[in-house]
């Protein structure tokens, strides 16, 4: 068996891990059941997500067994961490369809067949019946309050007013690795490094009550060269789900990052082999476009297919004039200048925008930058965002 975490290692994962030396000789002796936590807040997962999916294959291929926790439970009270107000609380009807969701989507990453097929569970089942009593004795007791306190992950809240409703969350997280032990000898919890506490927290629970080995291993999170969350464009997050960002937004959000961000991607997010990667960033002008385009395709052949990976390559490639098919948009409006034809197409979102985008450079027409408000637009056209929105217009 191949030591999985050589591969995470060399590919930029691994931020934190307890007991290090002891879960590297597990990982490399035997098949480990391991577990991460989603917490179904949308109908969708979001690049956020796609990491975490990632880890859990490499982890599945090197012959481990997935465990996917479905926090329908802590949901009903919110994850605080990084939060600056309380989060809003669903219904259980809610949670169980965007559990629904997840699942269509994680079946393209994680395979839930075979000997270390995936599981899916939800925390609901045990966090909904608990008796408080018996939890605060049981499970409290064993958290001091002064440590939780200082933990990263209360600390942006603490400034705002953080809820008990909110405190209990740590414990909760806690006792869902516990009873995933229980039920399932689980061993590892895996997330990102903002969770840390949480996840050490859960690990140190099963050493103290159950006195068995534990481990937790935290993920560098997706954050460009400037350290800030990537996955996020004007229009929101960068969703999995082609109805929220088609193949082609998706596939023109990774053609479009940093230079500087292309590697770190390229090994996190792909399963290119790591000397191909070298070789596709060892220079530094524009030959770099060709990493960022090998990126953007792989990305959404792996979320998408490869047939719209395809055509979102063909689209881009049109746009900025290397052959191929641009997307195309039908527009019905009497009046057929720029503005509102900019609205009808939904490049823009009202005419004050559409007018101050003109003023402000950011409109092309074909090939001419749009100076004039009343510039008419014909069938057949091409409207130009700045540099990532190309759009074929056929009037009606």
């Amino acid at each position: 068996m191949n030591n999985v975490m050589d591969t995470l290692r060399a590919r930029g994962f691994v931020k934190q891990t307890v007991y290090e030396e002891e879960l590297y000789k597990l990982l490399g002796s035997e098949s480990v059941t391991f577990y991460t936590g989603f917490d179904p807040t949308a109908d969708s997962l979001h690049i956020g997500h796609f990491l975490q999916l990632i880890a859990m294959k490499h982890m599945q291929d090197a012959g481990h067994r997935p465990i996917i926790l479905i926090g329908g439970g802590t949901a009903l009270i919110g994850d605080p961490t990084g939060k600056t107000d309380m989060r809003k609380m669903m219904t259980r009807e809610t949670i169980d369809y965007h559990i629904e969701c997840f699942k269509k989507q994680m079946s393209k990453f994680i395979s839930f067949e075979g000997k270390n097929g995936a599981i899916i569970v939800n925390n609901a089942d045990w966090l909904t019946n608990l008796n408080y009593l018996e939890f605060i004795r049981d499970i409290g007791v064993h958290f001091s309050v002064n440590e939780m306190l200082r933990a990263k992950c209360f600390e942006t809240r603490l400034e705002r007013g953080l809820s008990f409703l909110e405190f209990n969350y740590m414990l909760m997280q806690g006792y869902d690795f516990l009873e995933l032990y229980k039920k399932y000898g689980c061993m590892l919890e895996l997330g990102g490094d903002d969770q840390w506490s949480n996840i050490l927290a859960g690990a140190n629970l099963i050493r103290v009550k159950e006195r068995k080995p534990a481990y937790a291993m935290t993920f560098t999170l997706l954050t460009t060269s400037e350290g800030k969350k990537m996955g996020k464009t004007e229009k929101g997050a960068v969703w999995l789900d082609e109805s929220k960002t088609s193949p082609y937004e998706f596939y023109q959000y990774w053609r479009n990052i940093a230079d500087a961000d292309v590697e770190k991607c390229l090994k996190l997010l792909t399963f290119l082999p790591l000397e191909e990667i070298d070789g596709l960033v060892k220079f530094n002008d524009e030959r770099i476009n060709k990493a960022k385009e090998v990126l953007a395709y792989e990305l959404t052949k792996l979320v998408h297919g490869e047939e719209k990976a395809a055509a979102a390559q063909a689209q881009a490639r049109a746009a900025f004039g290397g052959g191929g098919d641009l997307p195309e948009k039908d527009v019905k409006v009497e009046n057929t200048t720029i503005i509102p034809v900019l609205v009808a197409a939904g490049i823009c979102a009202s005419n004050g925008e559409a007018r101050r985008l003109i003023q402000q450079g950011g409109v092309s027409l074909n090939d001419d930058k749009v100076t004039d408000i009343d510039t008419p637009v014909s069938d057949g056209d091409v409207i130009h965002k700045g540099k990532k929105v190309h759009v074929k217009i056929n009037l009606k």
